[in-house]
């Protein structure tokens, strides 16, 4: 169970770091580049991270239910649920809100960087924070929970 535990602590712990990090971080510098640098590199970052992130998103459920099925008698076992609840929930609101504006950004040709553009990655950002602090709330209850 060690082991598994920290399988989990490194795969979430390095997804909920990123996702910190591009919204702490990257997007502010990407908001002081010119129209077509800022298109340019949103699109770079959009078809990067747009490959990997979902593998690193559906392992990371996969451990909290494992974790959960292996923690089912302790007593932390309601905060693996809730983390796991959350972490799924953020799958779905990721997919139905937050990969729509990606892949329509990750097309967009540094020429072609509009209004309209830089309000959907406006969006995103509001969005992609409220993502990170989903995901950092359900990474606090598994800690939580594995010491309890």
């Amino acid at each position: 169970m060690t082991f598994l535990n920290i399988a989990t602590v490194v795969c979430i712990g390095l997804l909920v770091g990123t996702e910190f990090a591009v919204s702490a971080f990257v997007d502010p510098v990407l908001a002081k580049l010119d129209d077509r640098a800022q298109a340019e590199a949103i699109r770079m970052f959009g078809r990067n991270l747009g490959t990997a992130m979902p593998i690193c998103y559906g392992l990371s459920l996969a451990l909290l239910v494992l974790e959960a099925v292996f923690h089912w008698h302790d007593s932390g076992v309601s905060m693996l649920i809730v983390s796991a609840g959350i972490w799924a929930a953020v799958i779905v609101l990721t997919l139905l809100f937050l990969v729509p504006i990606n892949n329509r950004m990750a097309q967009i040709e540094a020429g072609s960087w509009s209004e309209e553009a830089r309000k959907q990655h406006d969006r995103w950002d509001r969005l992609h924070r409220i993502r990170v602090v989903a995901l950092g709330t359900a990474m606090v209850c598994f800690l939580l929970a594995i010491h309890v």
